[in-house]
């Protein structure tokens, strides 16, 4: 029988999958714009109150059309309200 010390030694950490499948797209955005820690709450609300569709497009979008710079803030540009 292993005493506690080697048990926890041979514990490996296992991250959870996401319970939701905004969650997942969510993680995705941040991934691929480099979201700072700040802005990371606001992404996920986007992504849990808008269509995917919609967050998809936006990804989309932001890919093709912003070159250099901070990805993350043209992304949050295409999904502000209209004025």
């Amino acid at each position: 029988m292993d005493d506690i010390k080697n048990i926890l030694q041979n514990k490996t950490s296992k991250q959870k999958a996401p319970a939701y499948q905004w969650q997942d797209l969510a993680l995705k955005v941040i991934q691929e714009l480099g979201v700072p820690d700040f802005k990371r709450g606001s992404v996920f609300k986007l992504c849990k109150e808008k269509n995917h569709a919609i967050i998809n497009q936006a990804l989309i979008d932001t890919r093709e059309l912003c070159q250099g710079g901070q990805k993350w803030k043209y992304f949050f540009k295409i999904l502000s309200p209209k004025k």
